[in-house]
């Protein structure tokens, strides 16, 4: 109470107006629609931080199993073969950001048994090296990774890939190569049978649904290489991915091209991104919605206080002293609102994991069922820039909202204020 007694009258008297007003109907009126606009604020601010934080829950968790199976960083030779590869990766590693690197062949080509085609990316790789840039070798649901021997022709197989062409641990699949050969006949495609050593689920439809592990010895002899297509690169922090491609290209030779994984999937990094910047744009116009209650609030309680306005002006108090009080009014509201938003929606976000889960098994419902969605739980990521830029709007908004009723308050004339009191 001391400290409240040190305030200046504008705050004293704005935090008066917006306690619950107690004399008459129509102040418990204006208190009810106040706390009604606090509610909205508090909502609003709560729905866009959990929403938000789901969303990059989401990108947090596909990203990850993007780059469980992806390299941070590639690098490749334009003719297609880097025979010189671990010089390369002795360049690599003199950035401190690079922990990992492995070669590998890249190719296309269709995989065929009983009757069912599919056209498959083909990754040859060397399975000793594999765990240095990659997570697949975790993700083998079936079968060994490590059966991947050179000359033996044994294939490991995605897990939608495998279910497509109705192949199992054991079975053959017959592998066709773009580069044909030449026969009598004409030219025909290369054909090789692989015997299916492991099945992998990396938990993305793409990648498990058309992508094939061979030997990376095989993989030159299937498709006429001499050499590894180029250089997988892992890095400490793999969001630090283009940066470290950009010093990477300035000091590697200039027949190399280097891609990060952004740019391997860029269309899917701008949809999402797209998709946040519209999210959030949407849920703001609620929380927009409900700051501006405060208008209809603030206007209400200008006319109900004229006549105290009135005093106040007649005691000395300077227009602008009355628009100032008005506007503490509203963004105490604002403030008030915002801060029980922040504080709702950090906690349902940090918390997501155990609230959806007993709303599921109080409803006997489920959001994600497993036979539909690879991802069954909803993911949350809470950045906190993001916190502090939803309170930031919501209380830009709700001040925005007090401008005119305050300035409609610091006009109001005491004589015709007081006329009929």
């Amino acid at each position: 109470m001391s400290i409240l007694k040190n305030l200046p009258f504008e705050w004293l008297v704005g935090i008066r107006y917006t306690r619950a007003g107690k004399r008459s109907g129509r102040n418990s009126f204006i208190s009810f629609i106040s706390l009604i606009s606090m509610a909205g604020i508090a909502l609003g601010v709560a729905a866009l931080i959990v929403v938000l934080s789901v969303m990059n829950g989401f990108q947090k968790e596909v990203r990850d199993r993007m780059l469980s199976v992806l390299a941070h960083i590639e690098v490749f030779d334009g003719s297609g073969e880097m025979p010189d590869w671990e010089e390369v990766a002795k360049q690599a590693f003199k950035n401190k950001e690079v922990i990992g690197a492995a070669p590998y062949v890249e190719a296309q080509a269709m995989l065929t048994r009983d009757g069912e085609v599919r056209g498959v990316g083909i990754r040859g790789v060397m399975p000793a090296e594999e765990p240095k840039v990659s997570d697949v070798t975790k993700q083998i649901k079936k079968g060994d990774f490590n059966a991947l021997k050179p000359g033996e022709f044994n294939i490991v197989l995605g897990s939608e890939l495998a279910r497509g062409l109705h192949a199992g641990i054991g079975d053959k699949v017959t592998m066709l190569a773009p580069q044909g050969q030449v026969t009598p006949a004409g030219v025909v495609p290369r054909l090789k049978q692989f015997n299916v050593v492991g099945i992998f689920e990396a938990g993305h439809y793409e990648f498990d649904s058309s992508l094939a592990f061979i030997q990376m010895e095989d993989a030159e002899k299937m498709f006429r290489l001499t050499a590894p297509s180029g250089l997988r690169l892992k890095l400490v922090d793999m969001l630090r991915a283009p940066e470290v491609a950009q010093q990477l290209a300035t000091t590697m030779p200039a027949n190399l091209y280097l891609r990060d994984w952004s740019q391997q999937n860029s269309n899917w990094f701008a949809a999402v991104k797209t998709e946040k910047r519209m999210m959030f744009i949407i849920l703001t116009l609620i929380i927009a919605v409900a700051a501006f209650n405060l208008v209809s609030t603030l206007v209400m309680t200008v006319t109900e206080k004229q006549a105290d306005i009135a005093i106040l002006r007649t005691l000395g108090a300077s227009p602008r002293s009355i628009m100032k009080i008005f506007m503490i009014q509203g963004a105490l509201v604002g403030l008030i609102g915002t801060a029980l938003g922040v504080g709702f929606g950090v906690f349902v976000a940090l918390n997501i994991d155990v609230i959806v889960p007993a709303i599921e098994h109080a409803l006997h419902v489920q959001f994600l069922p497993k036979s539909i969605y690879v991802i069954s739980e909803l993911p949350s990521d809470l950045r906190w820039p993001d916190v502090w830029t939803i309170g930031g709007v919501a209380v830009i908004l709700a001040f925005v909202a007090t401008l005119y009723p305050s300035w409609w308050a610091a006009r109001v004339k005491p004589a015709e204020a007081l006329r009929y009191e």
